[in-house]
């Protein structure tokens, strides 16, 4: 039985010369993060003011709230009995004078808040 040898050659070893790896990386530029190119605008921007203060919200308040209130006594006037008609309930002071003077009253807060500086 001949058996014909095979000739195997060996692997062959490459090994790294530190040397010249050093200057392999040496040479490379050195890769920086990207840099956005758009400039940020929110804080470029000036901070805007609010066009009143806090007490012209305030005042502003108040007054819607006393024209609700106004509103608030105008309303009613429901009879006791569909079949009698009673001048004192529908035309009482409440709804006649202190009504429209307290909802008056509102709107000159309103005006006063507005202008106010």
């Amino acid at each position: 039985m001949s058996k014909a040898k095979k000739k195997i050659s060996p692997k062959k070893k490459v090994v790294g010369n530190k040397s010249a790896s050093s200057t392999a990386t040496a040479t490379k530029k050195r890769i920086q993060p990207t840099r956005s190119r758009k400039k940020n605008v929110v804080a470029s921007l000036p901070k805007e003011e609010l066009i009143f203060g806090k007490q012209n919200y305030i005042l502003m308040g108040a007054g819607f709230g006393l024209i609700a209130l106004g509103m608030l006594l105008m309303s009613g006037g429901a009879m006791p009995s569909p079949d009698v008609w009673d001048e004192d309930i529908i035309y009482s002071f409440r709804r006649t004078v202190l009504a429209p003077f307290v909802m008056l009253v509102g709107l000159v807060v309103e005006v006063y808040a507005i202008f106010k500086k």
